[in-house]
């Protein structure tokens, strides 16, 4: 069974201009994530510049994207499998996960970073508009006597838990 849980968007114009570093991206280049195949699990977040990583290196990657997630979901974020097989490149944080409440936080609306670190031996290049990670939506569960009634106050970190 097929659930339909997320909608990418667009991060608004302002916030690209606050977090999108090179003056050759435009924001018409941002592209929304699609599934290869109607099989394929995840969303491929493709790339908004050329990425080239030496052994060791790692970079903060803006997408220019943002998610609507519902209730009960989480969006994770996840590194393309050939990136991990032939490089040993992997997410700084393992996995991302992007919360239903990061979505428009007042930090900076939920644009969705990725941290990508080349574990291997070899130089890394993904050329702009390349797939270099992937997003899948997933249920998540919550205790019985859970009683947390926080509300997010901002983007990255905002928890401090």
């Amino acid at each position: 069974m097929t659930f339909r849980v997320g909608k990418f968007e667009k991060i608004s114009i302002e916030q690209y201009n606050k977090d999108v570093f090179s003056a050759t991206i435009e924001y018409d280049d941002i592209i929304l994530p699609t599934r290869a195949t109607k099989g394929s699990a995840g969303y491929d977040i493709k790339t908004l510049f050329d990425i080239d990583l030496e052994p060791g290196e790692a970079m903060k990657i803006p997408t220019g994207l943002k998610c609507k997630v519902e209730n009960g979901w989480f969006l994770g974020i996840f590194p393309k499998s050939g990136l991990g097989f032939k490089f040993h490149a992997r997410l700084g944080n393992s996995v991302g996960i992007i919360d239903e409440d990061y979505f428009d936080n007042s930090d900076n609306e939920g644009h969705i970073w990725v941290k990508l670190c080349n574990d291997g031996k070899q130089h890394l290049h993904i050329d702009a508009g390349k797939a270099f990670c992937q997003g899948i939506f997933l249920p998540y569960g919550i205790t019985y006597d859970d009683d947390a009634d926080g509300i997010r106050a901002g983007g990255l970190g905002s928890t401090n838990s």
